[in-house]
Formats: structure tokens, C-alpha cells, sequence
């Protein structure tokens, strides 16, 4: 258990503004190991060779299921009203040139690879869904699992199914991604 696993303590937390986190990276005062998630600063897990390599499958397999208009990013980052997450992999509609002074707001699916961050990617389900990111895939590799994250609101997703090894799963928003676990293990 740490501090900010305490309630009372993480109330006391000097929030921090989105536009505080631009600037003080702006100014050095903090690295790009960081991620800005409801108002608090974080440090970002190492990246393990298992993660990287996840990261790499589904990044092919979604280039290869987008169709025009969209485009895949690794650890983009989404502004939102109070965090700034950087997902692993996203899924932005438009060009990738139309965010050269801006970062998203949004995504069309947005998919984390938690091999030691599950709690973590977990709770981003309810940024991204404040974000009216379509669609949010969780997968855990050591857990065998792959949860999808639909139907966006501001209370969090409306609907979250989880999907065995062996299970396809298929994007909602981009019907040619699908994918098992099992066969991405091979």
C-alpha cells in the first residue's frame, strides 16, 4: 500500500492543472516518464519485452485493419479536462497532421498492455470514457484476458466484456481488428 492508496491522504494531493503539466514540462521541471491522470502526476512503468512486443502485434494488425481517415499512434497523448494519459496504442480519425500544435482529445479506440499496471489501466477506463474514446481494449497477457470497453458516457463505460484466451475479439469501431490472445501468444 502506498500514500496515495489512502483516500484521506490522496484527497490532500496538490492537484495539478493540464496546463501546469504543459508548462512545467515546457520547462524541464519534469521528464517524459510521466503521465498526468486525474489531476496527479505519475511515473510510468518500465517497458517489459513482453509489452513491447504486444505493442508491436496490435499496432501492425490495426494499420493493417484502419481504413482511410484514420491512423494509429503509439503513446499519444489525450488530453482530457483534468489528465492526459498516453495509451499505448490509439486509434485517431483524421490525419495525423492535424495535431502538430495540439494534442487529441479523443480516440476512436484506445488499447493499454498491462503486464504491471492492470489497476492502473484499469482505472483510465473512466478517463477515456470521459474523453468519448469509442472504445477501450485492457489486454493482460499473464491473465489470459482481453476486456472491451464500450459505449462511452460520462459515468464511465456503459458496457465491458471480457474475452478468454481463446475468444475473438472483434473492434466495434473497426470491424476488420480482431484478434485472440491465444493467437498472439504464438
Amino acid at each position: 500500500m502506498t500514500v496515495l492508496d489512502t483516500p484521506e491522504e490522496r484527497q490532500t494531493v496538490f492537484p495539478v492543472s493540464v496546463e501546469f503539466y504543459h508548462e512545467a514540462g515546457r520547462l524541464g521541471m519534469i521528464g517524459e516518464d510521466v503521465e498526468l491522470l486525474d489531476g496527479v502526476i505519475f511515473k510510468k512503468m518500465p517497458k517489459s519485452p513482453l509489452h513491447e512486443w504486444f505493442i508491436a502485434c496490435l499496432r501492425r494488425l490495426l494499420e493493417a485493419a484502419c481504413g482511410p481517415g484514420m491512423f494509429v499512434e503509439k503513446e499519444r497523448p489525450i488530453t482530457c479536462r483534468s489528465s492526459e494519459p498516453e495509451p499505448d496504442l490509439a486509434v485517431f480519425a483524421g490525419n495525423w497532421t492535424d495535431f502538430r500544435l495540439k494534442h487529441p482529445t479523443t480516440a476512436e479506440l484506445v488499447i493499454e498492455i498491462a503486464i504491471n499496471t492492470q489497476q492502473r489501466d484499469r482505472s483510465k477506463a473512466g478517463l477515456y470514457a470521459e474523453a468519448g474514446v469509442k472504445e477501450y481494449w485492457l489486454v493482460e497477457p499473464e491473465a489470459g484476458v482481453i476486456s472491451l470497453y464500450t459505449v462511452p458516457g460520462s459515468a464511465g463505460y456503459a458496457e465491458c466484456r471480457s474475452f478468454a484466451s481463446r475468444d475473438l475479439v472483434t473492434s466495434t469501431i473497426i470491424p476488420a481488428f480482431n484478434v485472440t490472445l491465444e493467437d498472439l501468444m504464438k
